[in-house]
């Protein structure tokens, strides 16, 4: 599917490869081509009211009404999207509207009052917004804003700029734009992106005739053939679902203070970096509004009193294989200067003899290079040209079993505040390499602690102290066999601390392969000889050979033996990370495979990364880096030839990343942080990344960055203030465990940890064992498990009569077991009222019951067998009940949306916030005060408008 843009391009190309004469869109058809955008498209919706609603938030809470200067508002203005209150916000509107059917439609929208409070009547000009002295002295705005209408303003930097001398102090100027806005180095006070915007069109000649010549931006009235070349075009680029196309429209949002022109200021101080490249291909296509080489600490301090005098946030780079490092319209610190690596050897440290001091600026490679000439070795990570990134936000290595992540051996660090903009002296830093002008924070453990795995969020890092430990002899053994991840079940757990094996999932041949690679580690002789057990397992290694720290980065197998290898910069790729606890679990294994299946090129893969050993001997809350508790590291890994970058094939690649996010997120026990950026696709990831430290490190940011100079990093969500229970009831096979799932994935994407559990599974795996049953076919296969249901109910019925507290005790431990997410969906439940059962036994969580009904026929084709169920009513009524009728997931996913997403929701939690609970008023009565919402501020306005928007139409 490709993007609007892609489109546009090859439309313009098209024409120009023809010589065919253009000309403009006339008003009419302007209006149709508009119209068709709109409404195939959810981003008004999705993205532009969300953002809009956030960037007001601080305008609206003083007393005075807003002024807006709104640019070629079209027929609506988008104002009108916006919550009541907001509206009732604006005090005086302007609007530039040069298509005449738009003014006279906009003009009659306003006759319905949509901005309440205007103090005067709307004035709408019908003429272009142009560059003049008399435009800029209609006066001060708070708000001045472009949605979509910036297109065919050039230079847009000269328009922007006019607009900066019209706003009032604290006004905004917002952009709304289709990607790869360049404003030519002006810098945004915020940015957002809307990577997943699709955009529905008809496939028909009505329809396309309108489509097409609004996208390209000019029409082909009299070249009738030509224009049918257009509309193959589109149906080439388009994904075809039926009778529509669609298309990827992804968006940004670009607001703007009024010291967005003052970077010349800060060029004065601090040399500037002229086409920095990168490794990250994400962050190479970006156009940041300048690139400062620090080449001291005080060029850092600068750049950081800037950002934070001008309000504006920056990003860093180190190694550049950040996604983030570089953002459109952003100023990036580059750190390449800070490049020393100190070996203090003997440095008296409690638990090291020897001490590496390195700068953020270096390499993994340089480090390995330098240390092993002294007999050293940090444990850092696999590729040799990444960074302080790696270090900073977890690192994970062929020495994590043995030595912890990188994050781990960090004992101290210098930084530069950005709150203070203060260099800081953290932890044990040698004092021959404490700055002369450091100072301790008050908070020093809480930012040590920080920095063990979070360490881009708080400050410009300049130095970390690592602890060093004796550089050791790696032999690597290579397998390649047919797909069995029982294999690797079987393996890992046995194998000593210095071994760590790494899994690869890939098809070649048309055959899935699972690629070992096993890495043993030692500071003495090496031992040769392999265990019996494990020849057995894997049969004879494709070759073996003994290799030093700087050599073992050329012994990757997808560098160098999958797919004809995958180094020397033959191939581009995008990846994300996920951690997997037991990698024999069936429906795990099923998934990954299915997975690998359904990749979009031959090229992509999965990465399995040993772990357990020292990484799991760290408390999840002694560093910020709380996922420990796993088996193996998940890479996925998309990879496509290079010359088919910002194609149809990288964007789908790219999609299907985040597709096996929102498959594996509800199996997995976290996600890696590192690569997690500001994109929203990573806000449901980032949910997963830091453990049970999510609070904590939300409120140290809030705390150590309250301006959020390092807003392009992965972010930290807030936790539910309450965790809650799904219980899922229904008829046998009326869908439940094919409900549960789906909802499960869909709330893990929606940035709240989800899943979804069988509490019948412990009966069946007592069942499996007792009957020598096939278990990963009793849990998977239906007509399998059908066969042995009965069978399964007896066995039940027989551990009922021994023990009947058996139903309470399993979920009792099911639901204090899974203590890692925020939503738990359960199915299998017998009790004819679970609901009333075992919500007293947890006060302090929220929990529902949703009914799955079908009809009776519909579960006898699903199960393939006599139904034996009926359709009576059940005598509890459940919170919820979803009719299961309909294939396909679109339904299911749009009940969560509607029914389950809403107990997440902030705005209702503040609502419930002001309904205090006066417990046993009288006894044993909990009395809730709900008229105390109309004496809260804007209580009563908040209540109005969640009301409309969760009950519009009801």
């Amino acid at each position: 599917m490709a993007t609007l843009n892609s489109l546009k391009q090859a439309l313009r190309k098209k024409a120009t490869a023809t010589s065919s004469t253009t000309q403009p869109l006339s008003d009419t058809q302007y209006f149709h081509g508009l119209n068709i955008i709109t409404q195939g498209s959810t981003v008004y919706q999705d993205f532009i009211v969300p953002q809009l609603t956030l960037l007001l938030a601080p305008l609206v809470n003083s007393e005075s009404p807003i002024s807006v200067l709104e640019i070629g508002p079209g027929p609506k203005s988008v104002l009108g999207y916006l919550p009541e209150h907001l509206r009732k916000k604006v005090g005086r509107y302007f609007a530039f509207e040069p298509n005449e059917l738009f003014t006279t439609l906009l003009e009659d929208w306003f006759t319905r009052s949509p901005l309440p409070r205007l103090e005067n009547p709307p004035d709408i000009s019908l003429i272009d917004f142009h560059l003049s002295n008399e435009i800029r002295d209609m006066g001060k705005f708070d708000l001045i804003l472009f949605c979509h209408s910036m297109y065919g303003m050039t230079p847009k930097r000269d328009y922007i700029k006019q607009t900066l001398e019209m706003l009032t102090e604290g006004g905004f100027v917002v952009v709304f734009h289709r990607e790869n806005l360049d404003v030519g180095g002006l810098v945004c006070h915020k940015t957002a992106s809307f990577s997943t915007g699709v955009t529905r069109v008809s496939d028909d000649i009505v329809t396309l005739d309108y489509f097409v010549p609004f996208i390209a931006g000019s029409d082909m009235h009299h070249a009738v053939d030509r224009r049918r070349r257009w509309f193959k075009i589109c149906r080439a680029l388009g994904r075809q679902e039926g009778d529509h196309l669609f298309f990827g429209s992804p968006e940004v949002m670009v607001s703007f203070n009024k010291y967005a022109a003052t970077l010349p200021k800060l060029m004065a101080m601090v040399p500037l970096t002229k086409n920095k490249r990168v490794k990250s291909r994400e962050a190479s296509s970006h156009r940041p509004a300048a690139v400062m080489r620090a080449k001291k600490i005080q060029h850092v301090q600068q750049c950081v009193e800037w950002a934070r005098e001008h309000k504006v946030g920056l990003a860093v780079i180190g190694g550049g294989h950040s996604g983030h490092c570089l953002r459109p319209n952003v100023v990036s610190v580059d750190m390449s200067a800070f490049n020393k690596v100190i070996i203090m050897k003997g440095e008296r440290d409690p638990r090291s003899g020897s001490l590496v001091v390195i700068e953020a600026g270096c390499k993994t490679g340089d480090i390995i290079k330098k240390t092993m000439e002294e007999g050293l070795t940090v444990p850092l990570g696999s590729r040799p040209s990444v960074g302080a990134g790696l270090w900073l936000q977890g690192g994970i290595g062929h020495l994590a079993r043995l030595h912890g992540l990188a994050c781990d051996a960090i004992i101290g660090a210098v930084m530069v505040s950005v709150d203070s903009g203060k260099v800081l002296c953290i932890g044990n830093v040698p004092n021959e390499h404490q700055p002369a002008d450091a100072v301790r924070p008050e908070n020093e453990d809480d930012l040590l602690w920080a920095l063990k795995g979070a360490g881009t969020n708080f400050g410009i890092v300049i130095s970390v102290t690592f602890m060093a430990h004796a550089a050791p002899t790696y032999l690597i053994r290579n397998w390649i066999i047919p797909l069995d991840l029982e294999r690797l079940k079987l393996i890992a757990p046995f194998l000593p601390r210095n071994c760590s094996i790494d899994g690869y999932i890939f098809c070649e041949d048309d055959q899935l392969r699972l690629g070992v690679t096993m890495f043993q580690a030692n500071t003495t002789e090496l031992d040769v000889e392999i265990s019996p057990s494990l020849r057995n397992l894997l049969g004879l290694e494709m070759d073996a050979k003994t290799v030093n720290g700087v050599e073992l980065f050329d012994t990757e197998m997808y560098m160098s033996k999958m797919h004809g290898g995958h180094g020397g910069g033959k191939t581009s790729s995008f990846k994300r990370c996920f951690f997997l606890k037991d990698i024999g679990d069936m429906r795990l294994a099923d998934t990954l495979v299915k997975i690998i299946e359904s990749r979009p090129t031959p090229f992509c893969y999965l990465h399995l990364l040993h772990g357990g050993g020292a990484v799991s001997d760290v408390d999840a809350d002694a560093t910020a880096f709380g996922c420990r508790d796993w088996e193996f590291a998940c890479v996925v890994a998309a990879v496509w030839p290079i010359d088919q970058d910002d194609t149809k094939a990288s964007i789908e690649a790219v999609q299907w990343v985040y597709d096996v996010a929102e498959k594996l997120l509800p199996l997995s026990v976290g996600a890696y942080g590192a690569d997690l950026g500001p994109d929203p696709r990573d806000k449901a990831l980032a949910a997963w990344a830091f453990g049970p430290n999510r609070t904590r490190l939300a409120q140290l940011k809030n705390h150590l960055d309250p301006g959020n100079v390092l807003a392009y990093t992965c972010p930290f969500l807030k936790t539910p203030k309450q965790k809650l229970v799904i219980l899922v009831t229904g008829e046998h096979g009326a869908g439940k465990d094919y409900c549960a799932g789906i909802w499960a994935s869909f709330i893990s994407m929606n940035a709240t940890r989800a899943r979804a559990v069988s509490i019948g599974d412990e009966t069946k795996r007592q069942y499996a064992d007792a009957t020598s049953t096939d278990l990963g076919r009793l849990l998977l296969d239906q007509p399998y498990k059908e066969e042995h249901r009965a069978a399964v109910h007896e066995f039940y019925k027989e551990q009922l009569k021994e023990n009947p507290k058996l139903p309470k005790e399993h979920f009792m431990e099911l639901v204090n077991k899974i203590a890692d997410v925020d939503v738990l969906i359960i199915t299998g439940m017998r009790e004819e009222a679970p609901l009333a059962t075992y919500s007293p036994s947890f006060p302090d969580v929220k929990m529902i019951e949703v009914r799955v009904q079908t009809s009776k026929w519909i579960r006898k084709i699903r199960r393939g067998c006599e139904d034996d169920g009926d359709d009576s009513e059940a005598k509890a009524a459940a919170t919820f009940t979803f009719n299961n009728d309909e294939k396909g997931t679109d339904r299911v996913k749009s009940f969560a949306k509607r029914h389950l997403l809403p107990f997440f929701h902030e705005d209702l939690e503040l609502l419930a916030s002001m309904v205090p609970t006066i417990p046993n008023y009288p006894t044993p009565v909990d009395f809730r005060h709900v008229l105390n919402i109309v004496s809260s501020p804007n209580g009563l306005t908040l209540c109005t408008s969640l009301l409309k928007t969760h009950f519009a139409g009801d």
